[in-house]
């Protein structure tokens, strides 16, 4: 579980990199007027926070800033593998804890200080899923035969 090559980065490290880059565009995003929409209603941490990525996932100041850790984490775990493969299991724990929490709470309720909608719940989910699978999945050592 260790680079392959000088240089030459493991399964684990590449997805952990993409998943880690893919955290930190949305964060960016969510502070982007236009690819949030109702950007002037953004609030700190509500679940009155009435803007929207893309229009469709609720987001606050919190939640993109937890995308832009949540991003920054991945890219600096990605530098070994143990670490890149404990950030997509963890992560993936995570999402799908923040998933069943969404699925829990009320959403008009203030605990739902996130914000989460239904959409970010279900992407919670995929997201969970997704890393957990990439977790166990990159695991298994294939054998080149000549």
């Amino acid at each position: 579980m260790t680079r392959t090559a000088r240089g030459a980065r493991t399964p684990f490290q590449q997805a952990t990199l993409l998943v880690g880059a893919v955290f930190l565009l949305v964060g960016v995003l969510g502070f982007i007027p236009g690819i949030t929409t109702d950007y002037d209603t953004m609030t700190f941490a509500s679940h009155d926070s009435g803007a929207q990525l893309m229009g469709l996932f609720q987001v606050s100041i919190l939640h993109n800033l937890v995308h832009l850790a949540f991003g920054v984490a991945g890219l600096a775990m990605a530098r070994t593998a143990p670490a890149a493969r404990m950030f997509l299991l963890v992560g993936g724990a995570v999402y799908l804890v923040l998933w069943l929490y969404g699925l829990i709470i009320d959403h008009h309720s203030s605990a739902n200080f996130v914000p989460l909608n239904n959409a970010d719940d279900w992407l919670h989910f995929a997201l969970g899923l997704g890393m957990i699978t990439l977790g166990v999945l990159l695991t298994r050592r294939t054998t080149v035969t000549k």
